[in-house]
């Protein structure tokens, strides 16, 4: 009995004679993200001491400040909570999103980004699949941070549905933010450098603002600063979300100056990335 195998032949068109496209579709941009994000993710599993300041930072920061603060603030610290909580998940999750301009450069350092311009994959790929892979850190501090305040006495009045809402929102917003220093690790030729400057804005922006304090006990010249900070908008709509239930106006006020990040600064960031990779 003879066993006969047909093999399938591909023809191979020559380049002239090919439709050659410069521009990827929407289907292969959000494929190619993925697969990026999941090169993120794998580096994250191989050192996982990455992770240090998603998971040590929420404990340490809950602590230190319900503590110090709790008494003098609201006369003992399970009644500072729900204001502290959110606060300090906020300004945890967005200064998290600073790592990723610091990884950034350098990847770009080591010439890995040189390799993925090279590829046939969309362009945008290689920064929103960092940034997407970034995303799992920013949901293990806002999971750490609900528990942590939970174990301490938090019991947020909005439910669980409204604090799970509260942690998306975050997310959203603080992964619009890394944009902005993802530009910063493009740009800027050390990761010190890039760590530097995000630090100068975030500092000012998360201690002046209404995270830790009511804006009425600030002096009159400070509180029309924090009253248009857009941190100050998104601890309020958190606490909105997780206290009282409520999707108010700072929320969406949240939601839109994250869109205007993105539209403004995911452009920036592509298009000094293709100059400079």
């Amino acid at each position: 009995m003879s066993i006969s195998t047909t093999l399938d032949r591909t023809t191979i068109v020559p380049g002239v004679d090919r439709e050659l496209k410069n521009r990827t579709s929407l289907k292969q941009t959000v494929e190619n993200t993925i697969s990026m994000a999941g090169r993120g993710l794998l580096k994250i599993k191989r050192t996982p001491e990455q992770l240090v300041d998603v998971t040590v930072q929420p404990i340490l920061f809950t602590l230190m400040f319900s503590y110090i603060f709790g008494g003098a603030i609201a006369g003992d610290v399970k009644s500072y909570l729900p204001t502290l909580i959110p606060g300090i998940l906020v300004q945890t999750v967005i200064t998290t999103s600073v790592v990723t301009g610091v990884q950034l450069r350098e990847d770009m350092d080591k010439g890995v980004f040189d390799r993925f311009k090279s590829l046939p994959i969309a362009r945008i790929a290689p920064l929103s699949g960092a940034l997407l892979a970034d995303t799992l850190r920013y949901g293990i501090a806002t999971t750490l941070t609900f528990v942590m305040g939970f174990v301490m006495g938090y019991r947020p009045d909005g439910g669980l549905g409204n604090v799970v809402v509260a942690g998306l929102l975050v997310i959203a917003c603080s992964w619009a933010v890394s944009w902005i220093f993802a530009f910063f690790g493009v740009v800027a030729r050390t990761a010190s450098s890039v760590q530097g400057m995000s630090l100068i804005i975030l500092f000012p922006l998360t201690f002046l603002s209404n995270a830790y304090v009511n804006v009425d006990t600030m002096p009159g010249w400070l509180q029309g600063f924090v009253k248009v900070n857009p941190i100050s908008h998104l601890v309020t709509a958190v606490r909105e979300l997780a206290n009282d239930g409520s999707f108010g106006s700072d929320a969406w006020i949240s939601l839109l100056g994250a869109a205007v990040i993105v539209a403004i600064f995911a452009p920036l960031t592509v298009k000094a990335y293709m100059r400079k990779a």
